[in-house]
């Protein structure tokens, strides 16, 4: 019983610390907010599953983007339905309107940008983390930030109408 409680206790701090974190990667990746809600909670249930044991928080942190992030690729895989975030549903989750239009634009771009972009510049994650996180090189992740940053320059200009 005591082991239950703890890992009850571990499950809710983990819930605390990286529970927005990871709702903000699985919205980024699945540009829906119910099914980032799935994604986050299937992750927590893996957590519950497999009751890993971490060295650290960073630890915890990493593997539960990692899960995460598979669960999203998953779910895009398995889903044809990929309806984008309304404007009010953006504000919800950015820091301020500018935060807003950035991450409605954001939301606009390929999946495999949306991922590294926002593991790299919201959870300011390094490259090399970011690699290890997704399962793909280092040389991957700084071509999808590059093609990333230069898509979201399109985009941020056209909504600007240069």
């Amino acid at each position: 019983m005591a082991e239950i409680i703890k890992l009850h206790g571990d499950v809710e701090a983990a819930i605390e610390k990286h529970g927005d974190s990871l709702m903000s990667l699985c919205s980024v990746m699945l540009r829906n907010r119910e099914d980032a809600k799935d994604a986050v909670q299937e992750c927590f249930l893996k957590y519950i599953q497999k009751a890993p044991e971490f060295t650290s928080e960073e630890y915890e942190k990493a593997w539960l983007i990692r899960v995460a992030a598979n669960i999203c690729k998953d779910m895009l895989r398995l889903s044809k339905r990929r309806s984008l975030f309304s404007l009010e549903e953006v504000s919800d989750i950015a820091a301020d309107e500018n935060d807003a239009q950035i991450l409605s634009l954001l939301m606009m771009l390929d999946e495999k940008y949306r991922a590294v972009m926002h593991l790299h510049y919201v959870e300011e994650y390094k490259i090399n983390e970011i690699s290890r996180l997704l399962g793909i090189t280092e040389a991957a992740v700084k071509k999808r930030l590059q093609r990333g940053r230069e898509a979201l320059r399109e985009l941020y200009e056209k909504e600007l109408g240069r």
